[in-house]
């Protein structure tokens, strides 16, 4: 079994244009979200800067599932979902086969009748916004999943539902932006803000100092660690999700599927991407202690899926032992460690192919190719921040809550429209900066 991830430290340096002295904006962090951030800005004329601590897609944006998908989503992110889904489709077109993209569906599976009330609930939203959303009896499940075993009561299926290979689309992504005029460091982690009378006024990166306008800050995992040092506090935590790279198997089910013990979906080389359906590891650090009140809501329902471990991984962005201030001059956190690579829970990954197989007797217990590791960087509400922060020309993208890759192109779209000063086309108001401390109940997402 292969336990090195395609994407590390390791990797080839890719891009390595030399380092302006100047732009307009710098975009902190090369996942899905800061790579199509620069894209659409570059698209608009705009001199933009991505730098990128490691490597392009090395963390979360490449570790995923892959899919891309309305089904599901909060009600505030369903619109941009929409347009993103769109965005992929145009995607699609550009880069031809390589992205893997494909159009077969995505579909959740009940063992309860209280799971399928909760898929009619939100099946509310699908039909206020004209998605192919279905319920599904468990014979029209037994059709599109022959041969299967599970207790599934129903479903839910969207059929324009999508996926693509998450380590190679974004990397391409970035090569387009750099197409349309981008500027992307690989190896240059920035590392503290420039600011003059409470205004953005460039970045200190470990090449140098960048003047600019402004910063958004996309940095995943990192960007709690990273807007802290600048007295910018957010509520981000992250957890640890494991994935595997099954070998060359029978097609079960040619889109994506997902139950409360195992998703999967089927790849390019013929194996199957497989997945726990919802439980996930997380380190407790000192960030877990000081927001810990604001999780409360979340814990209730994600405490029985969730493994607790005392002692984070040394260098982790809430490590007991990492560094929480730096000078611009110093060597920073982020260069300390440069790709998140975190161990699989392979106990978990075991059980979840334990589930795969009683559920698909006649397939057999899937045989594990690669397995890794991502840190899904998430909010207490479950959506993202994407906002101004208190210092004048800081943007923050973050705490996508492992809804990241799908929903990219279209977040990206709008933080551009945002930092060019222009309506974004959607009410970001559910994403608004200010949620957490403004007295506001907290509203945990709707989606499924």
């Amino acid at each position: 079994m292969c336990m090195t991830f395609p994407i590390s430290d390791a990797t080839p340096i890719r891009f390595s244009a030399p380092l302006p002295k100047a732009c307009e904006v710098v975009v902190l962090g090369g996942g899905i979200m800061g790579v199509m951030t620069a894209w659409y800005l570059a698209e608009a004329g705009v001199k933009v800067v991505l730098c990128e601590k490691g490597r392009v897609a090395g963390e979360q944006s490449s570790r995923n599932w892959g899919w891309i998908r309305q089904q599901g989503r909060d009600p505030g992110e369903l619109p941009i979902m929409i347009e993103s889904l769109r965005l992929w489709q145009g995607l699609a077109q550009e880069f031809g086969t390589g992205l893997g993209f494909r159009q077969e569906g995505v579909m959740y599976l009940a063992q309860t009748e209280a799971e399928m009330a909760g898929f009619e609930d939100w099946r509310k939203h699908a039909v206020a916004h004209q998605l192919d959303t279905a319920m599904q009896t468990p014979a029209e499940i037994k059709a599109r999943i022959p041969g299967h075993s599970a207790p599934w009561v129903g479903g839910m299926f969207t059929a324009s539902d999508a996926r693509a290979e998450p380590w190679v689309a974004v990397p391409m992504l970035a090569a387009g932006a750099v197409a349309r005029g981008a500027v992307i460091v690989e190896n240059c982690a920035v590392r503290r803000l420039d600011v003059a009378a409470g205004r953005v006024t460039g970045v200190y990166t470990e090449q140098g100092r960048i003047a600019c306008e402004q910063v958004v800050v996309a940095g995943g995992a990192w960007s709690s660690l990273f807007l802290r040092a600048e007295g910018v506090t957010i509520p981000q935590l992250s957890v640890l999700a494991s994935v595997a790279q099954t070998e060359a198997m029978p097609e079960v089910f040619a889109g994506n599927a997902a139950d409360e013990n195992f998703a999967f979906r089927r790849r390019q080389d013929g194996g199957y991407t497989i997945a726990p359906g919802q439980h996930h590891d997380f380190f407790i650090g000192p960030d877990a202690f000081r927001h810990l009140f604001k999780y409360i809501p979340t814990l209730k329902n994600d405490y029985k899926k969730t493994k607790f471990r005392p002692v984070s991984p040394s260098g982790f962005p809430d490590a007991w032992g990492t560094k929480r201030r730096w000078q611009g001059d110093e060597k920073s956190p982020f260069e300390r460690l440069r790709v998140l690579n975190p161990a699989p829970n392979m106990a978990t990954l075991a059980r979840t192919c334990d589930h795969f197989a009683a559920a698909l007797p006649g397939v057999g217990r899937p045989q594990i190719k690669s397995a890794w590791a991502g840190m899904i960087d998430t909010m207490p509400d479950v959506v993202p921040i994407l906002d101004r922060a208190p210092i004048a020309g800081l943007v923050i993208a973050t705490g996508l809550s492992g809804h990241g890759f799908g929903i990219g192109p279209g977040l990206g779209r709008v933080i551009a429209d945002l930092v060019r000063g222009r309506s974004p086309g959607h009410d970001l108001s559910r994403f608004r900066f200010g949620r957490f401390g403004d007295g506001s109940k907290l509203d945990v997402a709707k989606g499924l």
